[in-house]
């Protein structure tokens, strides 16, 4: 089953989240913006900015570690600013479109 590591932003906290998920971007997506305790709830505008697919859990675990080891705004930004998510990409994954900008 594929998994992915994504990257949210929001606007209203002017920061990113880092995660990974085997379920649908879409699904994961819903959840980050509904009203849950956690670092995304409460908010409501997150928005993917970024995302790689991986034939299994563990690579997308790997590279989320990876990604959030660099605690760097600056890193994240120049990686989401060279392969973000293109409209190619919303219909393959499930993403809608109102979804991502």
């Amino acid at each position: 089953m594929a998994s992915f590591t994504y990257i949210l932003y929001s606007k209203i906290k002017d920061q990113y989240y880092v995660g990974y998920t085997s379920d649908l971007l879409e699904e994961r997506l819903k959840t980050h913006n509904s009203n849950h305790k956690g670092f995304t709830g409460g908010v409501g505008d997150w928005k993917i900015v970024y995302f790689e697919i991986f034939e299994n859990k563990l690579d997308a675990i790997k590279r989320e570690t990876q990604i959030k080891k660099w605690k760097s705004r600056k890193l994240i930004e120049k990686l989401t600013r060279n392969r973000s998510v293109l409209p190619s990409d919303i219909y393959f994954f499930g993403i809608l479109p109102f979804l991502i900008n």
